[in-house]
């Protein structure tokens, strides 16, 4: 595995994977992931990551194009691919989400899914809110995800 850092506006980001990118961590939260021995640190294989991800940050990156390998279930990965699909500065609910999978029903299963995602940011689970608008579960904390929408409003 290698890993490199990126400081970004809402902390210092852990990236990592094997060939592809396979997640990013956050500084903080429950799911936050820290090198483990036998990691190899380097920002070569993460360039365009590290690249992308500065594009995004100064608004002017609206699509990430990176080859990525999230680890998951297949109504993960399901759930991930629509994730994808969001566009820039849009929100949509649990609900919406999860009839988008075509499984109007499972908005508690694709909100597990969401919490699972190993690479936010690149697959957008912070444009995911509660059905009454407000924001609920993000796995870097409220506060980065309030950041990233917000970022992303400046510039749309």
């Amino acid at each position: 595995m290698e890993y490199c850092y990126y400081d970004s506006p809402v902390g210092r980001l852990l990236i990592g994977g094997t060939r592809k990118l396979e997640f990013i961590s956050f500084p903080k939260g429950k799911f936050r992931q820290k090198p483990q021995p036998g990691w190899v640190y380097s920002t070569q294989p993460f360039s365009d990551v590290l690249s992308q991800l500065a594009a995004y940050f100064q608004g002017k990156l609206t699509q990430f194009s990176l080859e990525t390998a999230p680890e998951g279930t297949d109504f993960q990965r399901r759930v991930w691919q629509t994730l994808a699909k969001i566009p820039y500065g849009t929100t949509i609910s649990y609900g919406e989400l999860a009839g988008r999978i075509g499984n109007p029903s499972a908005s508690r299963a694709v909100g597990m899914a969401n919490a699972k995602n190993p690479i936010p940011i690149v697959i957008p689970c912070h444009r995911v809110i509660g059905k009454n608008g407000k924001l609920v579960g993000f796995g870097g904390g409220l506060d980065i995800k309030e950041k990233l929408l917000a970022l992303e409003q400046q510039a749309v």
